[in-house]
């Protein structure tokens, strides 16, 4: 069996060693633009030889996880290059823009996109961690436009992952996923930088900072070259959030200057039924 990953971070490193674990005989190609990613992939055994996209014809599997605007730029030329029974996914954390890249290609039945609810704040070969996907949930869409052969196939990996498994549309996936991932790494981004710009001695921040604050900050370690494009692409459903929550943010600045404590006691204790929803996981 012969996989090829374009790009080696986090989410491909990591499928690399489940795979590699379930399928002993499985050949991994690494495909990236950075000579220094390969070099550390063949280094922890994520992939077994370098590879490029004109080696794609004979390959079983092609996953795709690179920077979404990437993705969208290459997936065309990678269905160009692939074999009739080639299975193409993508784990973009956006789709509508990457499912509208492909839209009218000849070989979009043999395409998956794909958005696996997974992850850490950490990037890069050195990040990928064996079992990463176990547990987690797997959006998938415009699933009908996928081939059926092809469709069951990547569905028995994600099985065999342990997975579970949602079918969406894209568009609603990105309206979605506007809410519940990109406004909160907004979020985090900026409660650092106003940290960082009122905290200007470091040695506070470190001895000061609890549980809560390293919580709530730890998306703020993620890869900025990753998450802008992000942002970019889903532009209009971020904006509307950000709208949202700003709105929420300054109704919070006005009771509590208005001294008004049993409302804001009443509104936490209403958010607080969130628990209810999160712990079901």
């Amino acid at each position: 069996m012969k996989v090829c990953f374009v790009g080696i971070g986090l989410m491909n490193g990591s499928l690399s060693l489940d795979i590699q674990q379930r399928y002993p005989d499985a050949v991994i190609h690494g495909i990236s633009r950075k000579e220094a990613t390969l070099d550390k992939a063949l280094s922890l055994g994520l992939i077994h030889e370098k590879g490029s996209l004109v080696e794609l014809s004979d390959a079983d599997w092609v996953f795709v996880s690179i920077p979404v605007e990437a993705i969208a730029k290459l997936l065309p030329q990678i269905l160009d290059g692939i074999g009739e029974d080639t299975t193409v996914i993508d784990f973009g954390s956006t789709k509508t823009a990457i499912c509208s890249a492909v839209a009218n290609h000849p070989k979009r039945n043999q395409f998956l996109a794909a958005h696996p609810i997974a992850g850490t704040e950490y990037s890069g070969p050195e990040a990928a961690a064996l079992d990463l996907y176990k547990g987690k949930t797997i959006m998938l869409c415009e699933s009908k436009k996928t081939r059926k052969d092809i469709l069951e196939r990547a569905v028995l990996l994600f099985e065999e992952l342990k997975m579970t498994i949602r079918y969406m549309d894209a568009v609603a996936h990105d309206k979605h996923i506007a809410y519940v991932s990109h406004l909160s790494h907004i979020t985090s981004f900026m409660l650092g930088k106003t940290v960082l710009e009122k905290e200007t001695d470091e040695q506070n921040i470190f001895d000061m900072a609890g549980s809560g604050f390293a919580s709530t900050v730890r998306l703020a370690k993620s890869s900025p070259e990753m998450w802008i494009p992000i942002f970019a692409q889903n532009r209009v459903n971020v904006l509307e959030t950000l709208e949202e929550f700003i709105s929420n943010l300054n109704e919070f600045k006005d009771k509590l200057q208005a001294e008004e404590f049993d409302a804001l006691l009443a509104d936490m204790k209403n958010i607080n039924t969130i628990k209810s929803i999160l712990d079901r996981k």
